[in-house]
């Protein structure tokens, strides 16, 4: 067992009006029992409403995305600074939605997670290759490319405040999920090459799998020596099902 404290985000995505999204925080919030940490992910709309709901209650408040400017004529932007006033700890960035459907390279991931770090939050830097690019043994390829992003712009110190979540995009909201000797490999791929830089940082950092963890599989992906946790869609929307997927994590 891995001496790293484990770690359970649930990115919530477009989903659920002020109401339900309180809700959800609450039934969250009364079944953790601070075995691992819990991290949720609201829509920007609900930050302050689920900040007021689990103050106290143990549990992580994280956003989705963020601007990579602090501050300036950037209309519809949020600059991590903001994050801040809703005690918010982490900021989700390069999702493979954000790749995907929003155009964001590598480099504009890159400068939100410095910009993140720089207000005093950690970023949970996303990677992850699409079944094409794993059916043309590009994986190491891929996902070594989007971790020099970061290292290029902030050395291997941003990886000392930082988490890197796992998400293979054939795996996401697919109902496909990469064996646990896939998601293994992976982890362990990224483990080592930030271990070639830093041993001591590599030992500590927390790398999460994201891609139809459900309760039924995760305590066998999470069993696996480089796997700390998950980062979770469509399962942490209904309270059940994300609690036994962080109980299934401890």
């Amino acid at each position: 067992m891995t001496s790293r404290r484990r770690m359970v985000a649930g990115n919530w995505k477009l989903n659920g009006n002020r109401e339900a999204s309180v809700a959800l925080a609450n039934s969250v919030a009364k079944g953790h029992n601070g075995e691992v940490d819990v991290l949720i992910c609201p829509g920007f709309a609900h930050l302050a409403d689920v900040s007021s709901a689990i103050k106290g209650s143990g549990l992580l408040l994280g956003a989705q995305n963020c601007s990579a400017f602090e501050s300036g004529a950037y209309t519809g932007e949020v600059a991590p600074g903001m994050l801040v006033e809703f005690a918010c700890t982490h900021v989700i960035v390069g999702h493979s939605e954000r790749r995907q459907l929003f155009a964001e390279s590598s480099e504009l991931v890159a400068s939100k997670a410095i910009a993140v770090q720089k207000a005093g939050l950690c970023p949970i830097l996303c990677v992850g290759e699409t079944l094409e690019e794993r059916e043309s043994d590009q994986v190491e390829a891929i996902i070594g490319a989007q971790l020099d992003a970061l290292l290029d712009v902030g050395g291997i110190e941003a990886f000392h405040n930082a988490v890197v979540a796992y998400e293979p995009v054939w795996a996401i909201g697919t109902g496909k999920t990469a064996s646990p000797e896939q998601a293994q490999d992976v982890h362990a791929m990224i483990r080592a090459k930030i271990g070639k830089l830093d041993s001591a940082c590599s030992d500590k950092l927390r790398i999460l799998y994201g891609g139809s963890v459900k309760p039924d599989n995760a305590a066998t992906l999470f069993s696996q020596t480089d796997i700390d946790g998950g980062l979770i869609g469509g399962a942490s929307l209904k309270a059940d099902d994300f609690l036994a997927i962080c109980h299934a994590t401890a």
